[in-house]
Order: structure tokens, then C-alpha cells, then sequence
């Protein structure tokens, strides 16, 4: 690629938000179409250094992104690629100078995602927020016993990546193998690249990633986190995925209805810190509904241990938990494979696994896939008899005769409701009527199974047949008893 072709490539990187990720046709691309106006901005494109160096501040900054140990992306690997062709250089990468590293959220030429922080070009560059060429890094006193040199690598260049606060976050950095010069029209394009990193964080950062409330990435980005993290893995890894419910919908409501809505603010704002601070800075949790959370397991764990450690853990956070004696806190976890669990559906089986939690004594609850099949099925059985309700063809009577005994004639019936589904069969009325019956289609049943009785018992009339409907009965325990006065008169 030449100097010249960079402002092309510039547009290419700002396609629309709509545009398909070429890495994994059908997923919308991160990146804004407005990336190129903000890189001609000259506040993105030379930001100013603070005016004393705080390290404390600028790791602070660092971590606030949330960027560090997270999985590669195809927003960032497409600057990476263009600057290793830019300088015709093997190797190429966004590197984060943490406090004793410096890790690569993208890397092109390297197969390791970080190296120790000491004698690191890239941490001069965040420590400088200046631009920095090592033309020969034997001959270069500072830098000719580091790891790099030792590797093989004679070349670097970096230019800063620096937040609009004026941190500098590492550098966007190039390497090569011989020693060589950097022209200045080489040095202000890896400028004009560390700018679309950084215009890239930003809109990530601001637009549908981290949770307003929270601070914390959101449910879109746990998504996407996963999807780049199965990519990463390609080898089926197990992991866990955990989710944290600090209050029950009723509770919520309960509190709410008491305290107002700032009550939630503060629920979610203090969670967020101490999830956050128990997990330490290395891992990320992410803010994926109003009143939970989720992140995963490291790699490894053994999944007995694993529970009680969170078991542990989680009572502590719950006990120092300003909301301790009105909410409860709840987690569900969800073992799955790397590249073999849908990311929507993690999250659905964790949030199987908290419902279950609240109905055990410790609060914390692993994935069954028997109490999922079994919830899920109530679930389709309630959706499905709202439209049983509504046609012809699928709810029926059926009639149980009441004989007496001394005469041997038929004085009466109950009445039995059945449900005919036209691709479940026939459901046994023992299994839908207690579900429906704790719903607010409980009144729509009894209606119907009401109007259906009393047509029959007319016709029954109508053709002479002297019977009486002594019962409705919708299941064995429970029965409706007709004591309508319109029911009776008939």
C-alpha cells in the first residue's frame, strides 16, 4: 500500500454501520460511517499530553475502556493489516502498555498477545505520548538487550494512541527484521492509523458498547466479545458463563414503588463496583439487562470448585451490600464450548440458571438442561393455548355421565376439557391447566369451557335429554362448580 492510497483505505475502514464484516459475513461492522471526519478532526489526530505525567490516571483511563484481555476484532485487525502494508513490515500491532506489560489487541506477524513492559518501545511511547523510531535496535543503548532485540527485531516504529483527555493509552507500532529509516510521510500515516485506533475505541466506547449507568459494556458487546473469543479459540474450550441477579423483578417492583427509581440507580451502581473489583482488572463484566451481570470463568476451572468459589464470593458481595435486607442477589451458570454455543444462547441458559437459584438455599444455581427443557415447554404451552383459544378446531369437552345408581338412568354430566395441539398431540389437562391457571388466561378458560357446557346442555335440551351439568371439571384436583345463576335457570 502507498502513502497515497491511505485515504482510501481510511474510507474503507469508515464504512457504514450496516455494512457486512467481511471476517463473518452477516454481522454488522463496528465501525461508524462518520470515522473519517473525526479522524480530519486535528483535537483526535495530535492530542495533547497531560501536564504532568500520572500513571496512576493514565492505567486508570486504560482500564476504564475495558479494551485490555479482550478477544481480537476485525475493526482493530483491519488498521493492523494496513499498517504492516503500509511500511511493507512483517509485523504490526495496537499495543496497550499496561503496568507490567504491554498487550496486543491486534497483532499482525506475532503469534503471543503480550510481552513484559520493561525495555518495551511502546511503553516510551505511552510514558512520552510522542511518536518514537528505533532505526536499529542493536545499536540503540537503551533497547539492544530486550526482548525484542533478542527475538530478531532491528526496526521499530510507533506513534501514540492518545484518548481525548490526553492519556496515552500504548501505541499503534510497527517492526521489522533489518534495519531501516521511517520517512516523515511514513511516521504522519502511522500518526493518521493510531487516529482511526483511537476514533475507533471512542465509538466503540460511546455508541450501543458500554451501559450509561453502569459503565460497563453492555449486552451487545458480550456478544460480540464471545463471537471474537470463539475465534481466537478455535479448539471447543470450555468455559462458564456467569450471571448475577442483584434483585427479583418483585423485589424491584416492591422497592421502587416505595423508594422511586434512583433506589435501581444506586442498586446497579454499587453492584457494578464491587462485581467489578472482584473480578480485578484483568477480567470484564459486562452489564447485559437492568439488574444483571455476567462474566466468564477462566479457562480450566473445575466446575464443582468453581461454584463454591462463587458461592463464596458472591455472599460476601451480597453481605457488604447496602441493599442486603430488600434484594437478593442470585447466580446462574452456564458451562458451554467456544464456537460451539450460540452467545444468545449462553446467555438465555444462565438466565434458565438464575430462576432456579432463587429456589435454592444457596442462591447459586448450574444450567440443567432437564429444569430448561421442562420451563421451556411451559412456556410453549402457555403461548400456545392463548392461540388454542382463539380457533375452532383444538379445545373440546368431553363428558363423564352421572348415573343413578337405583334407576340406572343418566341425570347428569361433568364436563372435562381437552386440548388437541396440531403438532404436540394431545396434552393431558394435568399438565396445561395448572400453568394456565396461574396466568390471566385462568378467566378466559373458565369462560370458555362455560360457554361451550351450556351450548352443549342446550342442545341436549333441544333433543329431548333431560341432563343436568352437575361440574365443570377442568383437571382431577380442581373443579370448577357451576353456580351461575344463568347456568342454573338453564
Amino acid at each position: 500500500m502507498s502513502l497515497k492510497e491511505v485515504p482510501r483505505a481510511a474510507e474503507a475502514v469508515a464504512a457504514p454501520v450496516m455494512a457486512k464484516d467481511r471476517r463473518r459475513p452477516g454481522r454488522p461492522a463496528r465501525v461508524s460511517a462518520n470515522l473519517v471526519s473525526l479522524l480530519r478532526t486535528p483535537e483526535i489526530a495530535e492530542m495533547p499530553a497531560p501536564a504532568s505525567w500520572d500513571e496512576d490516571a493514565r492505567l486508570a483511563a486504560l482500564r476504564q475502556l475495558d479494551l485490555l484481555d479482550t478477544a481480537p476484532t476485525e475493526a482493530f485487525d483491519r488498521i493492523t493489516r494496513m499498517a504492516s502494508q503500509l511500511f511493507d513490515l512483517p509485523i504490526a500491532a495496537v499495543s496497550l502498555t499496561d503496568s507490567d506489560r504491554q498487550w496486543f489487541k491486534s497483532r499482525v506477524g506475532v503469534d503471543h498477545c503480550s510481552i513484559p513492559r520493561e525495555k518495551a518501545p511502546c511503553a516510551q511511547v505511552a510514558e512520552s505520548s510522542q511518536g518514537l523510531v528505533i532505526p536499529d535496535l542493536l545499536l540503540d543503548p537503551c533497547y539492544r538487550d530486550s526482548i525484542l532485540a533478542s527475538t530478531g527485531v532491528r526496526f521499530y516504529a510507533g506513534a501514540p494512541l492518545t484518548t481525548r483527555e490526553g492519556f496515552c493509552l500504548g501505541s499503534m507500532c510497527v517492526l521489522g527484521l533489518e534495519p531501516r529509516q521511517a520517512s516523515e510521510s511514513e511516521m504522519a500515516a502511522l500518526h493518521d492509523l493510531a487516529a482511526m485506533v483511537m476514533a475507533q475505541i471512542e465509538l466503540q466506547h460511546a455508541f450501543g458498547r458500554v451501559d450509561p449507568l453502569s459503565g460497563l459494556p453492555n449486552h451487545n458487546q458480550f456478544i460480540e466479545d464471545l463471537e471474537d473469543l470463539a475465534e481466537d479459540r478455535p479448539g471447543h474450550e470450555r468455559r462458564y458463563a456467569v450471571l448475577v441477579d442483584v434483585a427479583s423483578p418483585e423485589q424491584l417492583g416492591t422497592a421502587m414503588r416505595v423508594m422511586g427509581p434512583s433506589f435501581l440507580d444506586e442498586v446497579i451502581r454499587e453492584a457494578a463496583a464491587a462485581i467489578k473489583s472482584a473480578l480485578g482488572p484483568t477480567r470484564t463484566a459486562y452489564h447485559v439487562a437492568p439488574t444483571q451481570f455476567a462474566f466468564l470463568s477462566p479457562p480450566g476451572v473445575e466446575e464443582q470448585s468453581y461454584v463454591a468459589l462463587l458461592a463464596s464470593t458472591m455472599a460476601g458481595l451480597r453481605a457488604s451490600a447496602s441493599s442486603r435486607f430488600i434484594t437478593t442477589w442470585v447466580i446462574g451458570v452456564a458451562p458451554f464450548a467456544l464456537g460451539q454455543a450460540d452467545p444468545r444462547d449462553v446467555l438465555r441458559i444462565a438466565s434458565s440458571a438464575v430462576q432456579d437459584a432463587y429456589r435454592t438455599e444457596s442462591k447459586v444455581s448450574v444450567y440443567s438442561s432437564t429444569r430448561d427443557t421442562a420451563h421451556r415447554r411451559r412456556f410453549t404451552l402457555l403461548h400456545e393455548f392463548g392461540v388454542a383459544l382463539e380457533v375452532a378446531d383444538q379445545l373440546s369437552l368431553v363428558f363423564q355421565p352421572r348415573i343413578d345408581l337405583a334407576s340406572g338412568t343418566c341425570v347428569g354430566a361433568e364436563a372435562l376439557l381437552r386440548w388437541t395441539h396440531p403438532s404436540l398431540g394431545a396434552i393431558s389437562p394435568g399438565e396445561f391447566i395448572p400453568i394456565v391457571e396461574q396466568t390471566s388466561m385462568a378467566k378466559a378458560m373458565t369462560a370458555w369451557v362455560l360457554e361451550a357446557a351450556l351450548k352443549q346442555l342446550a342442545a341436549w335440551r333441544a333433543a329431548g335429554l333431560d341432563l343436568q351439568l352437575c361440574q365443570c371439571r377442568l383437571n382431577a384436583p380442581q373443579m370448577c362448580r357451576l353456580k351461575n345463576p344463568q347456568f342454573v335457570a338453564v
